[in-house]
């Protein structure tokens, strides 16, 4: 059968491009009015999504003022506030947020998810993150940040902590016999009494085992410590990566590392992210992406500029060409990147200050049948299992992939045309996680 891609849709914020908001006949308020998320949500449902993703960001201030008030990521719903919402005006699509395990606690995580899993009749994913931006730590009580490797050690026992949390009720303790008046089993109930110097978590839960036995587990990392969480517990994994080369080294990567740990390679999906931008010519499309970063404002593009070159620019001409930028610190590959777009289109500073403050990563600009291409290309050269996309801006970014991409793929047999199942495990094509207290047809593994 041939290989199926998955795809995500990156709503939070509702576009990752900083002009979007701006663009004629876009929702400026996207991030914070339910009726258009809800629209959004649906409109993703009818295009045969695997899920909505919420990303979610717990500091304000993480750049200066002067390029933050440019921007639509200031506001936004508290994700387990909203997806809850979500679940009662869909019913297939899967429903993804992210939770910290830096700045919040396992058993609030896990009785959260454990409630969105049961709402949504089994559609509710954890985006497992350790929070890399130092200024929610000053929201948390901290004056610094948690260091790096301190974060991920965290975090791996994190999840142990939530998924034995999740195994508390075997998935028949509930037997709420009227008769003798017996509502559970109290031998299908499990006390975790997990201690530890980072945690101390007696349990049990108080919900019942999720629908989907867990939620799914997603992971979003890309450093080295973030590639083994994710070969160890992910069964998806956001990344980043700008080409087919390097996707194709990072599938490897975290498929191989899987692999040495036992798990198939199948029980993991790579969704790497992709700004996607349609049209009905290849110039089209090129004209609404110049379009879009038009309505970048300057100040919000030299702070993403400067910090990808590792070079303060705000000295700079804007309407002068990139002079030779010395090699510092910083990302070597980002500062690359720039320089060449610089050289190969004949950009200046402002244009490119544009570029990148709109979005730098993958992109897929064209035709339905050319991002179709390019998607079928990733897939069958594993690059990865599908994309987690990003629309140019809202609302017709989204009706376009919906209506004339989404139509090429399924063409091409690559794409679904009703979903697999109820669940969100169902249409990923993931196992259901045995109970590790309970196994089937016994009362205590």
């Amino acid at each position: 059968m041939t290989r199926q891609l998955r795809l995500g849709a990156f709503m939070r914020p509702a576009t990752i491009h900083t002009g979007a908001w701006r663009y004629p006949g876009a929702y400026p308020d996207a991030n914070f009015n339910f009726a258009h998320l809800k629209r959004f949500a649906q409109t993703l449902e009818r295009g045969r999504f695997d899920a909505f993703f919420m990303a979610d960001h717990l500091a304000v201030l993480n750049m200066p003022v002067d390029a933050l008030k440019h921007s639509h990521t200031v506001t936004s719903f508290e994700p387990l506030t909203l997806l809850p919402a979500l679940a009662a005006v869909t019913e297939k699509l899967g429903l993804i947020a992210t939770a910290s395990t830096t700045f919040d606690a396992p058993y609030h995580v896990a009785r959260r998810f454990a409630s969105l899993d049961h709402i949504s009749g089994g559609r509710a994913g954890w985006n497992l993150v350790t929070t890399s931006n130092p200024d929610a730590a000053l929201n948390f009580g901290l004056e610094e940040h948690v260091e790096h490797d301190e974060r991920y050690r965290r975090a791996r026992e994190f999840f142990d902590v939530v998924t034995g949390l999740w195994d508390s009720w075997a998935d028949d303790a509930f037997i709420r016999d009227t008769e003798t008046g017996t509502f559970f089993d109290p031998q299908k109930l499990h006390v975790l009494n997990y201690k530890s110097a980072n945690f101390s978590v007696r349990g049990p839960l108080n919900i019942a085992r999720p629908v989907q036995g867990w939620p799914v587990i997603v992971q979003a990392g890309s450093s080295e410590a973030g590639r083994q969480i994710a070969a160890e517990t992910a069964e998806v994994v956001f990344t980043a990566q700008s080409s087919l080369a390097d996707g194709k080294r990072f599938y490897a990567d975290v498929k191989g590392r899987m692999e040495a740990l036992g798990r198939p390679r199948d029980h993991m999906k790579v969704l790497p992210a992709a700004f996607i931008v349609v049209g009905d010519t290849l110039e089209q499309a090129r004209e609404t992406r110049a379009r879009l970063d038009t309505f970048v404002h300057y100040e919000s593009g030299t702070a993403s500029l400067s910090i990808a070159l590792g070079h303060d620019i705000s000295g700079f001409d804007p309407d002068g060409p990139l002079p030779a930028i010395p090699e510092t610190n910083a990302s070597r590959t980002a500062r690359q990147r720039v320089v060449e777009w610089a050289q190969r289109d004949g950009l200046t500073i402002r244009q490119l200050a544009q570029r990148i403050g709109g979005y730098s990563g993958l992109e897929m600009v064209g035709t339905p049948a050319m991002i179709a291409d390019q998607m079928e290309q990733w897939l069958t050269e594993e690059g990865s299992d599908g994309f987690n996309v990003m629309f140019s801006h809202l609302p017709a970014g989204l009706d376009d992939f919906v209506d004339k991409v989404i139509p090429e793929l399924q063409a091409r047999g690559i794409f679904r045309r009703e979903y697999e199942g109820a669940t969100l495990r169902e249409n990923l094509g993931l196992p259901r996680p045995e109970n590790r207290y309970f196994a089937p047809g016994s009362e205590r593994a």
